[in-house]
């Protein structure tokens, strides 16, 4: 059986059986290397890495798994690059948050515990909060740091370690790679220190919650809207997570008085049992809180992961049903909603500006152009949305930025999706398109008769494990490697690789440097104005390919036609990938 064992997981191993870890610890690992090899392998083969989450995995025995050793290395490197960064400020502070998961308390106090031990102030918060709280409370106690212990939106068998820095944002280059420079240092248990001080760790809760709160409500460019349309029916579900109590009572603030929750998913349970998954961008999690929309005749319906930054909306249709919206639809909306509305107010002024990542729709481009807003293009993970927010914000202001896996932010004093703030404004949207006599799906309709039918499609292939990550390398290599001539019999005008950060012109041969961080990324580009992008996920074990179609639309075409026909071109795509 020892020849089966992958050796650098042996390797790691060794050093857990033979160094101070409790005995459960290393009973499960002799277990492992006994009676599954492979999980053993993959339990141990590697370290955890910060990805575009932070740190996230299984939770379990081994180096690549979530335990307390592994968040406690993670906090002990954290604390050990802090005093490097801040070499002459003698108070350390950092901010804690945890949503639903499972050990979500007992890890948030070993990182109470190891931050206190190296002499850093904790700021705890008292019960589950969503993450953008968690970046707000960073930049309103002034804290060098913060930890999110979530999974996000993963299946519950994870959790994680969000990290996030000064500013407020998660960990971008270098932060992100020194930490886990220190983290790899720390050569055994014993160089991590868990005896907390308890005298360095206060708890938060309620001042920050009316903090973070009233700067929301400050986003509303329509108050007297609301006042008319206060008792618009707004069904909402947390989808069992921290926005539970935070979002319904942003809505009341904002003077939203007929939210309508979904007791069932009230449940802060950390199995998620009403659902396979807790994550909005997958339509069976929203059924239930669209189940209760059909029965109060709502006018919006809308859904959040367990850390609170995403969120998912449903809109009513024809006949009393009701559309989920894909990430890129929802963005659409509010970015025309907010932008059309500065414009309204003559805010606009020539500095104004959105961001978006590279494989979110362009439409949200067309639409900041077409009010005079300028657009700016990030890697896929909202650090980097973050980050530029940063460079920007002492010569340009921010109006709002988005992803496609159904992330937004409105305003500055948060610094990562912020599924609050968008539930609040995509609410004050649908109450202004109602005063208006339309409703969120004439919107969409009428931005797409102006700026073109956009369509958009993502496919994630699950490879589990090292044999997965193998895979997921000979993918990315061979389309490297051997990028097709054509797709749906079109050809590619341009390729985009972000790891070789080169813009090649497939038609003149010409290369370009692109000036992004480097990322295992490639971009087709189409000469009908489609766009393919494949990328491995920093957060899970994935490959996701997102495929974005386009046809301009007059008020005389079928808009459904025209939806189907986009959609076939998808499809066309799809098969001519392999995918």
């Amino acid at each position: 059986m020892q020849s089966k064992l992958d050796p650098q997981a042996v390797k790691n191993a060794e050093v857990w059986l033979k160094g101070n870890y409790d005995e459960a610890t290393k009973k499960e690992i002799d277990r492992l290397m006994k009676e599954d090899p492979e999980e053993f392998s993959d339990a141990f083969y590697k370290h955890l890495a910060f990805g575009t989450g932070g740190l996230r995995g299984v939770m379990g025995v081994g180096t690549n798994r979530m335990n307390k050793y592994t968040v406690g290395a993670a906090t002990q490197g954290l604390a050990n690059y802090l005093k490097k960064a801040f070499p002459g400020k003698k108070s350390l502070s950092a901010a804690i948050a945890y949503d639903n998961r499972d050990n979500n308390t007992t890890y948030a106090q070993i990182t109470a515990d190891v931050f206190s031990a190296n002499g850093i102030k904790v700021f705890l918060f008292d019960d589950l909060r969503p993450t953008p709280e968690l970046s707000f409370a960073i930049r309103y106690l002034g804290c060098q740091t913060g930890i999110v212990i979530t999974a996000s939106h993963n299946p519950r068998e994870y959790n994680g370690y969000k990290v996030y820095w000064e500013d407020g944002a998660q960990l971008i280059d270098p932060h992100d790679k020194e930490v886990m420079r220190e983290v790899q240092e720390i050569g055994s248990v014993e160089d991590i220190h868990f005896s907390g001080n308890a005298s360095l760790q206060e708890t938060i809760g309620e001042s920050m919650d009316k903090a973070y709160i009233e700067a929301v409500c400050g986003l509303s460019l329509n108050p007297e809207v609301i006042i008319k349309q206060k008792d618009i029916k707004i069904v909402f579900t947390p989808l069992h997570g921290s926005a539970v109590k935070i979002i319904p009572r942003a809505l009341k603030a904002m003077g939203f008085n007929n939210v309508i929750q979904v007791p069932e998913q009230d449940d802060t349970h950390s199995s998620f049992p009403t659902v396979k998954s807790p994550n909005p961008e997958e339509p069976e999690a929203l059924e239930m809180a669209i189940q209760k929309a059909k029965e109060t005749k709502a006018d919006l319906v809308m859904g959040t992961d367990p850390d609170g930054d995403r969120v998912g909306l449903a809109i009513p249709g024809e006949n009393g049903t009701y559309k989920l919206l894909n990430g890129n639809q929802t963005g659409a909306l509010l970015i025309n909603y907010l932008v059309s509305q500065w414009d309204k107010r003559q805010l606009i002024k020539g500095k104004e500006y959105i961001i978006k990542t590279i494989v979110t729709s362009d439409l949200l481009k067309d639409i900041a152009n077409n009010y005079g807003v300028e657009s700016y293009d990030t890697l896929t993970g909202f650090k980097y949305i973050a980050g530029l927010i940063g460079e920007l914000e002492e010569n340009k202001t921010f109006i709002a930025g988005g992803e496609e896996s159904y992330g937004y932010l409105v305003g500055d004093f948060v610094r990562d999706k912020d599924a609050v703030s968008a539930a609040c404004l995509l609410a004050e949207a649908a109450a202004y398109a109602k005063e208006n006599k339309k409703t969120l799906t004439q919107e969409l309709k009428d931005i797409h008769l102006q700026h073109g039918y956009y369509k958009e499609t993502l496919i994630s292939m699950v490879k589990k494990g090292k044999k997965g990550a193998t895979e997921i390398n000979k993918m990315m290599e061979k389309f490297r490697k051997n990028p097709p001539k054509t797709i749906n019999n079109v050809t590619i005008t341009r390729i985009l690789d972000y790891e070789k950060s080169m813009e090649v012109n497939t038609e003149t041969g010409n290369e370009y440097q692109i000036y992004f961080p480097k990322s295992n990324v490639l971009q087709f580009f189409l000469e009908d104005g489609s766009k393919i992008t494949m990328r491995p996920s920093g957060t899970e074990p994935k490959i996701k390919f997102y495929i974005s179609v386009k046809q301009d639309i007059f008020e005389n075409d079928d808009y459904e036609a025209t939806g189907e026909k986009l959609e076939g071109r998808i499809q066309n795509i799809r098969k001519d990938l392999g995918i």
